[in-house]
């Protein structure tokens, strides 16, 4: 007889996900609000790792390129699900998080 617990710890696996690296890419914002959205998107059995740092560093960019300084995260996140299996489960995330540029935008425009 099997041990029950082979089992569980075989369960405990595959309940764990796979880690996945993540990189977050421009979706969305404005110029005039001074705003950048980043998302990503991960499947059902995927753990998303996000390097946070690098995200800020893409915001500044888009909003250096609108002439602000920088770019500080709200905070938060939202997460949406893009697609569900038959039985209702999410099985594709997409997450979303703001960036409000920062400094006075040069230019005037």
């Amino acid at each position: 007889m099997k041990s029950p617990c082979v089992f569980l710890v075989v369960a405990a696996m595959m309940l764990a996900g796979c880690a996945t690296q993540e990189t977050l890419v421009p979706t969305g914002g404005s110029r005039s609000d001074g705003t950048v959205q980043l998302s990503y998107e991960y499947g059902l059995f995927q753990v998303p790792q996000v390097n946070m740092n690098q995200a800020t560093q893409t915001a500044a960019n888009r909003c250096a390129a609108w002439g602000y300084s920088g770019a500080q995260p709200f905070g938060g996140q939202i997460n949406r699900c893009e697609q569900f299996n038959q039985y209702g489960s999410c099985i594709q995330t997409m997450v979303t998080v703001s960036f409000q540029c920062t400094g006075n935008p040069s230019g005037g425009n």
